[in-house]
């Protein structure tokens, strides 16, 4: 699912203004968490995860377990928010790819 750098930077400039719509806390990655943020990546494809975990190593494990678990792929990561992108198998009007 490599994206060209061309490609990130759309996404990043799409990504600037969403809001996080799945947030992470302390009990980590839930199998409540994980249906949630599939459902959000397969309404909007580009989708914010905020981390509310304090320790930055945790919050690295986390990140990495939640993109393998999600077959997602990383955009970006600016503190405790990630901007995440997975191709939905049919995507909708939802989608925050819509005319892009």
């Amino acid at each position: 699912m490599a994206l060209s750098q061309k490609r990130r930077k759309e996404l990043r400039a799409i990504g600037h203004n969403l809001n996080p719509v799945v947030t992470v806390a302390g009990k980590g990655l839930s199998e409540a968490v994980l249906a949630e943020l599939d459902r959000a990546l397969e309404d909007h494809e580009l989708i914010k995860v905020k981390l509310a975990i304090g320790d930055r190593d945790a919050r690295k494990q986390i990140s990495d377990d939640l993109l393998s678990a999600s077959k997602s792929e990383l955009i970006q990561s600016i503190g405790k928010i990630l901007l995440i992108y997975r191709r939905a198998q049919e995507p909708g009007k939802k989608s925050n790819l819509q005319g892009h």
